[in-house]
């Protein structure tokens, strides 16, 4: 048994998927982050072993392939299990069936290299000292930096999001920004790492990060414990009300259907101020210009909602110019009448999702996106907020339709000049996994980074009210339809600071100088 634990086949490849895979417990919906403080400063020694295999047992093998196979066996496992509900929205449709072995082996494959690239450099430097703590930190919060950009980017469960169920450790996001404490929270969960090291100083760095967890921890708990005394100070209060009728992917293509059931589900009061919030899909299965000259749907609008109430959902529409046609996912405001009040077209699109890579090429072989139509959806290029009054208050609402929510950079762009974060989604594609409860984590960053509430609508997926501190304050889970309301207070402007990703970069070269001086000082 002890030989099969040193074989190279199970120290390269079996226990880092496994190790991967373990990693992944730290997030939505299991939440153990604790996990962290022993996979990865696991993932600083199994490096450091190999490098010293590969000088010895491992020889007739190159060292970089070696770090390389440890990498993406890591980064295989962490995105595999962390990532295989995406496999779901490939079962609705015949023609993507054929897909779902790429989707699970070959996505997380390609999504290794995040991790095989940067244990490939960590391997080069680093050794069993507390400067490597560092630079392995760095490494792999520049790497962070790089996912979320790189290809249009997609910064799915980096390391702070296993932080979402403890709101108190996340108070400093507004101050420093996402990346800044995701760069410390990595530096964190590698700090047990120096319990082994052969160095008298380690109990000084120990001291160090007990110290610093507890302050930070007691500063969360201060920041959330005196926020209500903030909340007091606003005069202006709007009535916002969540709706989801819990819809099969299927009911989607009887507009009329999705209508009926949503306005049920949303319980309108004629006399009630109120402004609802319904999900993604409630319009995709027809562009929304066809559905406002459908008279039955429209009654239905005329007949339940009043002029006290507007209705903000998820559409797909149209844009015709001199060149071509154009269509967007969209998030629209409307009123009793189905008039378009303010719209906003999603920026960030899903490949293959919403918009298909190559689409002359992968078209002419007769694929197309996966959601409803074939022809991609394009890129919103006009404004980023919806803008409207609404009873003698002009509201600013930051829009962020489905995996838009998981851009950090959303926040930064718009100088935080808004009044709400209003996102909506549809959670349907990805049954019942792990993949919604993910998908809603992300919300609670945005609602602290901004320090502002947060509303999300989602169809399968967790519909919230999240304050500006991170708390979820009324909550419909995933497969529950119905409503919830919330008298929502519109707050002063705050004290945004707009240079976040200075002050990360700022962080980033200090690492290395560091990193380079205790290495001289051999610590």
């Amino acid at each position: 048994m002890i030989n099969f634990f040193n074989k190279r086949i199970f120290i390269l490849f079996i226990f880092p998927i496994i190790l991967g895979g373990i990693s992944v417990l730290s997030f939505q919906p299991f939440n153990v982050f604790l996990l962290n403080f022993l996979t990865l400063p696991a993932l600083f020694y199994l490096i450091l072993y190999v490098k010293k295999k590969s000088k010895s047992i491992y020889r007739k093998k190159p060292f970089i392939k070696n770090l390389f196979y440890l990498g993406t066996s890591y980064g295989f496992g962490f995105f595999f299990f962390g990532l295989y509900w995406i496999i779901y929205s490939m079962t609705f449709d015949d023609q993507f069936k054929i897909f779902i072995p790429f989707g699970l082996f070959l996505i997380p494959l390609f999504l290794s290299v995040f991790f095989s690239i940067p244990i490939i450099i960590c391997g080069t430097l680093i050794e069993e000292k507390i400067s490597s703590i560092l630079f392995i930190s760095l490494v792999f919060g520049f790497a962070d930096f790089l996912r979320g950009f790189i290809l249009t980017g997609f910064p799915w469960n980096l390391w702070i999001y296993s932080l979402s169920s403890s709101i108190e450790n996340l108070q400093l996001l507004d101050s420093l920004g996402f990346l800044t404490l995701n760069l410390i929270t990595i530096t964190i969960f590698f700090i047990p790492s120096v319990i082994f090291m052969k160095n008298f100083s380690k109990y000084f760095i120990l001291g160090i990060f007990i110290t610093i967890l507890f302050s930070n921890y007691f500063y969360g708990s201060f920041k959330i414990n005196s926020f209500n005394k903030n909340t007091k100070s606003s005069n202006q209060t709007i009535n916002f009300k969540i709706v989801t009728a819990g819809l099969k992917l299927s009911e989607f293509n009887d507009p009329k259907n999705v209508a009926s059931k949503l306005i049920k589900m949303s319980e309108p009061e004629k006399e009630k101020n109120t402004i609802f919030v319904w999900p993604e899909g409630a319009f995709m299965s027809e562009y929304f210009f066809k559905v406002k000259k459908n008279e039955k749907i429209k009654k239905l609008f005329r007949d339940n909602f009043s002029k006290n109430h507007l209705i903000i959902l998820g559409a797909s529409t149209l844009k015709k110019n001199t060149l071509k046609e154009k269509y967007f996912n969209s998030m629209i405001v409307v009123d009793n009448n189905l008039n378009i009040v303010s719209k906003y077209d999603k920026k960030k699109l899903v490949p293959f999702g919403e918009f298909l890579p190559l689409e002359n090429l992968l078209s002419g072989l007769g694929l197309k996106k996966i959601t409803p139509g074939y022809s991609s959806f394009s890129k919103g290029e006009t404004k980023s907020l919806l803008e409207f009054d609404f009873k003698e208050i002009n509201l600013k609402l930051l829009p962020l339709v489905c995996y838009e929510i998981i851009f950090h950079n959303f926040i930064e762009k718009n100088k935080n000049q808004f009044d709400l974060i209003v996102n909506i989604s549809e959670d349907a594609w990805f049954g019942d996994s792990i993949g919604p409860h993910q998908h809603f984590a992300k919300a609670i960053f945005r609602s602290i980074e901004s320090r502002k509430f947060l509303i999300r609508s989602a169809n399968k997926g967790k519909s919230v009210f999240v304050d500006p501190t991170g708390k979820v304050i009324k909550v419909l889970q995933p497969n529950e339809s119905g409503n919830i309301e919330l008298e929502i207070p519109i707050l002063e402007d705050t004290n945004y600071q707009y240079k976040k990703s200075l002050i990360f970069l700022l962080l980033l070269i200090t690492y290395v100088l560091a990193f380079f001086i205790l290495r001289k000082l051999k610590i």
